[in-house]
């Protein structure tokens, strides 16, 4: 499917879809918990689905509530494995999901047995060595089933024992919090040491869903030490999933690129979520952003519709007249930000960001490839993006000659955050001009419906 976006402004309210960070961690617990959980509000993208449709293979039954139509309910039920489960009994496929591939393996890996993972092409090529390595430092005999390729297929022979990893963590955190869920079936205390952690607010989600399972979590305060004593039997739950931050930035940044005026219902307030991180960033380009805690709404106002009237967004009055925004703890909003650098007068620096080179694509390779087809100016380091841009208007609100950012045709990728990111530029640019991003049913992987829900906006992809 190919996407049209063309100018347009937008207006009114929306929800967006659930956690996907929290809805997997809730399916994975939930399926080694004994006894029925219940998820509300789970997010039924491509990634939890894939999750869903695996952890049987471990003993877990899963109650999607299916539609007459096929579509997946609201409600979610989940009958645990508990005492009963086991290494799983066939392969593994986890689609395009890297959070199920890091969360499942390590727990396969703590029963006797072998067992394989492997999932789409972008999966493949998503690195798995680091991986094999910790559950080898703990008595796994794990490898890659192509000689000399790091990535899937993964096999794992396990049972690994409790014990202590040396790790640097800098790959993903993912890997880590599927250490620290397969701890509760370890005899002993598990203990990670990382050398150089990164997406760290990850780790304090999956800390605090291990203790809303009744499992106790030791994490430093510099995420160098963690600890897991197991086992520990998992008490079965009821949760509703908060909406997600990495999708509220979608809509967030369409909104300040072009006239608009919306509100953003269901935010998650939690501090759960690291993507949260992206207001305060916005706000430094003088963002008009409101974020109500109360109501958990955040309404946004760009453009003419901003409460100065003009909606400018500068890094003049940053410290060198350049914004620097280290990625590393939220990576996942690189795609976002690095289109609204484009809109900004100013430097804006994503640095410490080498993490996304290793997401569904290097993003900061693509970044720089599709933004500059577009006339971006951007500079690309091994681990930073600098995105020289130029808002559309002068300060007085005048147009700028400078802002160069036209239409044209786009890769997604086949990266969901690559496509909607692109997508929401095009409604930014100036009259007659067009972005059209191919394979754009990618984002189905963690916003289902996506192009329906902006156009309830005014968006009006087509």
């Amino acid at each position: 499917m190919e996407i049209k976006a063309t100018r347009h402004n937008l207006s009114g309210s929306v929800i967006v879809p659930g956690s996907k960070s929290h809805t997997i961690r809730a399916l994975i617990l939930a399926s080694m918990a004994d006894g029925t959980s219940v998820i509300r509000n789970p997010l039924p993208s491509a990634d939890c689905l894939s999750t869903a449709a695996a952890v049987p293979l471990i003993g877990a039954e899963v109650d999607l509530n299916l539609s007459e139509e096929g579509t997946p309910g609201t409600q979610w039920v989940v009958h645990g494995a508990g005492k009963n489960i086991h290494l799983p009994d066939d392969v593994v496929n986890v689609g395009n999901s890297g959070s199920l591939l890091y969360f499942l393996s390590p727990i396969a890996a703590t029963f006797k047995g072998i067992s394989i993972f492997t999932g789409d092409e972008s999966i493949r090529k998503r690195p798995v060595a680091h991986v094999a390595d910790a559950l080898n430092q703990i008595g796994a005999r794990a490898c890659t089933a192509v000689p000399g390729h790091n990535g899937c297929p993964l096999i794992i022979e396990g049972p690994v024992k409790a014990g202590t990893i040396n790790t640097s963590g800098e790959v993903s955190s993912q890997y880590i919090s599927g250490l620290m869920m397969a701890a509760v079936l370890m005899n002993g205390k598990l203990t990670l040491n990382l050398s150089n952690p990164k997406e760290v607010p990850y780790l304090t989600m999956t800390q605090k869903w291990l203790e809303k399972a009744g499992v106790k979590a030791f994490v430093s305060d510099d995420y160098k030490k963690i600890e897991v004593e197991g086992p520990c039997p998992i008490k079965a739950f009821e949760v509703t999933i908060p909406s997600d931050w990495e999708a509220v930035a979608f809509p967030l940044i369409a909104a300040l690129i072009t006239d608009s005026d919306i509100t953003i219902e269901n935010i998650d307030s939690s501090g759960t979520q690291g993507d949260e991180a992206i207001v305060d960033v916005l706000k430094q380009l003088g963002a008009d952003i409101d974020w109500d805690y109360e109501k958990e709404t955040l309404r946004v106002r760009g453009g003419k519709k901003a409460s100065d009237g003009i909606g400018r967004l500068s890094t003049e009055k940053l410290p060198g007249g350049e914004l620097h925004v280290k990625m590393s703890s939220f990576p996942d909003a690189i795609c976002a930000l690095a289109v609204i650098a484009c809109f900004t007068e100013g430097t804006v620096v994503l640095e410490d960001a080498e993490v996304c080179r290793r997401k569904e694509t290097d993003r900061l390779t693509v970044l720089n490839a599709e933004l500059t087809k577009l006339g971006a100016v951007i500079e690309e380091k091994q681990d930073a993006l600098i995105i020289h841009g130029h808002s559309p208007v002068n300060a007085d609100g005048t147009p700028n000659e400078k802002f160069v950012i036209h239409g044209g045709e786009c890769e997604s990728y086949d990266d969901h955050r690559m496509a909607m990111s692109l997508s929401c530029m095009g409604l930014g640019l100036r009259d007659k001009d067009a972005v059209y991003v191919k394979n754009a049913e990618c984002c189905a992987v963690s916003f289902p419906r996506f192009y329906e829900v902006m156009n309830t906006l005014g968006a009006s992809f087509k």
